[in-house]
């Protein structure tokens, strides 16, 4: 039997024994198991499952997501810029500083403020349109 080497110049059709199953919480599984000498990558990947009511099966993989990337961070809080060219501010803290978190919370979100009042007026990070 001759090897089948998968590739993103071609697209291949294999045959295999697809196993379709329902766990106990309700989540659904599929295995394929391939019958032909295959050579290929492996991967892993995120994707959109489509199962039909005849029993086809089709994966189209997700793209993967694009993170915000930080700007000014400080011990608990971030400033970022998303996708979107909103203004994200996040802050996080444990549960058991609750006493802490209106003080943090107001040090930490007015120290990244300066940080971005700062580079306003050396004008080298962001650019104001008027």
């Amino acid at each position: 039997m001759e090897k089948i080497i998968i590739s993103s110049k071609k697209q291949v059709m294999l045959d295999g024994l697809l196993t379709l199953g329902l766990l106990e919480n309700g989540l659904r599984t599929a295995d394929f198991a391939c019958c032909e000498d295959v050579e290929m990558d492996a991967f892993s990947g995120t994707f959109k499952v489509q199962g039909m009511r005849d029993g086809n099966v089709y994966l189209t993989e997700q793209p993967k997501r694009v993170r915000n990337k930080a700007l000014f961070r400080d011990d608990n809080a971030s400033l970022s810029q998303g996708q979107d060219k909103r203004w994200y501010f996040y802050f996080s803290l444990d549960e058991d500083q609750l006493e802490q978190l209106p003080e943090k919370l107001v040090r930490q979100a007015s120290a990244i403020a300066q940080k971005v009042i700062r580079e306003l007026i050396q004008g080298s990070r962001f650019k104001v349109q008027g």
